[in-house]
């Protein structure tokens, strides 16, 4: 008998955990695994912010910290959004989370109720799917594919719209497919959101700095959208500090005290020492980030390159993140070595069964014809995931 509750047993696990859980298993067997599974920089955290935990230890940040985030870090926060993204957020805008997962999870508790929809342009990041389910929503994915360079448009976001919808969800720079929308493609967006005023929008900016385009745009700048939109960002991806888990939002008051409400339920405050160190980040001219950037950049360009030599992959060129997520459909219904690849959860598998390179399958995503790889590693390190990939699919 499952004593385990319904919201448990409908909950479905992290495709991108299990991916990395079963590369890290079989190379304990001793198995030769390259995985390209999971989203994080191979960088340290710059020696700088390493610097400002260690002063906090120090200087005993051992206590408790307000539930919403010290002081200090929120007027850094706010600094940041005026600096990068030309927001006026205040303090009282401003709730710091155990990560940007949390954060997300926290306006989705607070803000949904049973029923509600939520529009989510596909492919969305994994989480999405199952934090609006488990908070009672209704997620609507809205299609989109390489040829669209995985956006959507603001004629299929008029389209999605009804009654119900209560939210709109989507991180630019995208992951899974590196996608970065243009001011232009927010204000058509925005245009259409002005006939329904009660629909907020939350907008993933966790991967704000680690964008080729030259260009970053917070949908929250545009026209009509401030006081609607949740700006949700942390320091994982662009500083390289994944394990320290801060994330944070920028949002209306009323939004942010009942995600501080919650928050004093659940987890409290974030950890102190991290929180200092994230002071210290955030203050920072991204410029110091220059250096991963450009790496990413250069992996961008040798992996898209790598790709387009293998026959039956079909790749957009992604603008920001650090993943790709071409299209193997071409590949479904054929036998390889064997193996018949019915959709992109078995590619994915035969993958890492027969060339040792572990991937995602892009429906985790929302996208069954796609699968996602990280480029968050070495280059030699591509070079030869690649090499395998093409070998195995001749």
């Amino acid at each position: 008998m499952n004593s385990l509750s319904d919201r448990i047993n409908n909950l479905s696990t992290s495709q991108t955990l299990a991916m990395a859980a079963l590369a890290r298993e079989l190379k304990a067997q001793g198995k030769d695994i390259i995985s390209l599974s999971l989203g994080e920089p191979d960088f340290n955290t710059p020696d700088f912010i390493k610097e400002a935990a260690k002063k906090a230890i120090d200087e005993n940040y051992s206590t408790y910290s307000p539930v919403d985030g010290y002081a200090e870090l929120k007027e850094a926060i706010c600094r940041k959004f005026k600096r990068d993204n030309n927001l006026d957020y205040k303090p009282a805008n401003i709730v710091v989370s155990t990560g940007a997962k949390q954060s997300l999870y926290n306006i989705a508790q607070v803000m949904l109720n049973e029923g509600d929809e939520v529009i989510l342009p596909a492919p969305y990041w994994v989480s999405y799917f199952e934090i609006i389910k488990m908070s009672g929503g209704v997620p609507i994915e809205v299609p989109t594919s390489v040829e669209s360079d995985f956006k959507i448009t603001a004629e299929q976001l008029e389209k999605a719209i009804t009654p119900k919808t209560k939210m709109i969800w989507y991180s630019s720079p995208c992951n899974p497919s590196g996608s970065v929308y243009s001011r232009e493609e927010f204000t058509a967006i925005a245009k259409v959101l002005e006939n329904y005023p009660n629909i907020y929008v939350v907008a993933d900016e966790i991967y704000e700095h680690i964008n080729f385009s030259g260009t970053f745009c917070s949908i929250a700048s545009v026209p009509g959208m401030f006081e609607r939109t949740i700006t949700v960002n942390g320091v994982a991806k662009a500083f390289a500090m994944t394990g320290w888990r801060i994330g944070y939002i920028g949002a209306p008051e009323f939004i942010a005290k009942a995600c501080t409400k919650m928050q004093g339920q659940v987890t409290s405050g974030a950890n102190s020492i991290a929180q200092r160190a994230t002071i210290a980040a955030v203050d920072a001219d991204p410029k110091v980030l220059n250096y991963m950037v450009e790496a990413f950049h250069k992996r961008r360009d040798l992996v898209v390159g790598l790709i387009k030599e293998i026959p039956g992959l079909k790749i957009n060129v992604p603008e920001g993140a650090f993943y790709v997520f071409p299209d193997v459909s071409s590949f479904f219904g054929k036998t390889l070595r064997g193996t018949l690849i019915k959709d992109a959860t078995d590619f994915s598998m035969y993958l890492l069964a027969e060339a040792n390179v572990a991937t995602v399958t892009g429906d985790a995503f929302g996208n069954p014809n796609c699968i996602r790889f990280s480029y968050a590693t070495s280059e030699e390190q591509l070079i030869e995931a690649l090499r395998r990939i093409k070998e195995v699919l001749a």
